[in-house]
């Protein structure tokens, strides 16, 4: 189960099923549905529709992918917007929800949208992401499938303005350029050899010295020599800490999560979690780690220390990391939400 938004054309995915945003009379027609199409084959595609007959608004049906890397299309007929006093948003869910439903009898595991009726079909794009994001989300509380939405602009995506003017305020607040903090990390905090010799005297450069380095033979011979103990590999071994997957699981436990409400709430495929229970050494990407703390709901300590576990930290050179902190130190832990703010400031989202 996963939930993700791409910015992609929908004709290149590598899903089981790609969704057409179809008319009632299944014919080729302009944007997605005309590229989808001639990527599919025209003549093919155009005569397997036909032998369908028409298809009601609301509805969906399933012909082959042809010459997609696709196996199937899905033609979902949305509405058209008519000020949204005709039903229009009933027929839209009704859309997702026939084609998820499509889908699955046909053992799909993947699939993508795009925003249907957005396009001449002029419903609002913000009214229509907010409709396919419920309709998703709620399919797969009791479904596994990886559902793609994949959308072109910003304008799609149900932000609020106060909200990203926060984030942008916080990013501009703590953003730290990489290359400008090694710089002034390697200035020295006290003054050059240069300037002490125009400064100072030879006997008042060597009292400066002196006091912080001896290397008188009595000083050497008073040093205690540190004892040495040799480890064992064994010992080494013996005292390593627990890995990602233990804490991860321990953590879970602690905050009386089932396996299912913890990887769902992760925005985290099934598969990918039984792959992280069943092996205690799992390393995985820095974005589950994160996907995880915020399906635990983990304060910023906590959610530093389980990125350690699998080898990664937050930097504030990274406005991924610093949209992120944003959200956990403002306790908000919607990974749906936090996935629309990650999307419009074009950084990658979190699940898989």
């Amino acid at each position: 189960m996963a939930f993700l938004i791409e910015r992609n054309d929908i004709t290149l995915m590598e899903v089981d099923v790609i969704v057409n945003a179809a008319n009632i009379y299944l014919k080729a027609g302009g944007g997605v549905c005309g590229a989808i199409f001639n990527a599919a084959g025209k003549e093919k595609l155009q005569k397997e529709c036909e032998k369908l007959g028409n298809c009601d608004t609301g509805s969906a049906v399933i012909t082959k992918g042809y010459n997609l890397k696709a196996k199937h299309i899905i033609h979902a007929v949305g509405p058209v917007w008519e000020g949204g006093k005709s039903k229009e948003d009933e027929f839209l869910s009704n859309a997702y929800l026939n084609s998820l439903k499509l889908a699955k009898e046909y053992n799909c595991e993947s699939i993508a949208f795009p925003l249907i009726s957005t396009g001449v079909y002029n419903f609002p794009k913000e009214r229509a992401f907010s409709i396919a994001k419920e309709v998703i989300t709620g399919f797969l509380n009791d479904n596994e499938m990886t559902v793609y939405l994949v959308i072109y602009d910003n304008l799609s995506l149900k932000v609020s303005k106060s909200l990203l003017g926060d984030i942008k305020e916080y990013i501009d607040d703590n953003y730290v350029d990489e290359h400008h903090l090694s710089r002034e990390s390697m200035r020295m905090p006290y003054p050059s050899s240069a300037n002490m010799f125009e400064e100072s005297s030879d006997l008042e450069i060597i009292e400066n010295q002196s006091q912080f380095l001896d290397y008188s033979a009595e000083s050497i011979a008073e040093t205690p020599k540190p004892k040495k103990h040799k480890k064992s590999l064994e010992d080494v071994v013996g005292r390593l800490d627990e890995t990602f997957s233990q804490m991860l699981l321990r953590l879970i436990d602690e905050k009386d999560m089932t396996d299912a409400q913890a990887y769902k709430q992760a925005n985290i495929d099934r598969r990918l979690f039984s792959k992280i229970r069943s092996n205690t050494d799992y390393s995985p990407s820095k974005a589950t780690a994160l996907a995880f703390a915020i399906s635990l709901e983990l304060n910023m300590d906590q959610t530093k220390d389980l990125l350690r576990k699998a080898g990664f930290a937050l930097s504030h050179s990274n406005k991924f990391d610093l949209i992120i902190e944003y959200f956990i130190i403002n306790d908000i832990y919607d990974i749906f939400e936090i996935n629309e703010a990650l999307f419009t400031f074009k950084q990658a989202i979190l699940g898989k």
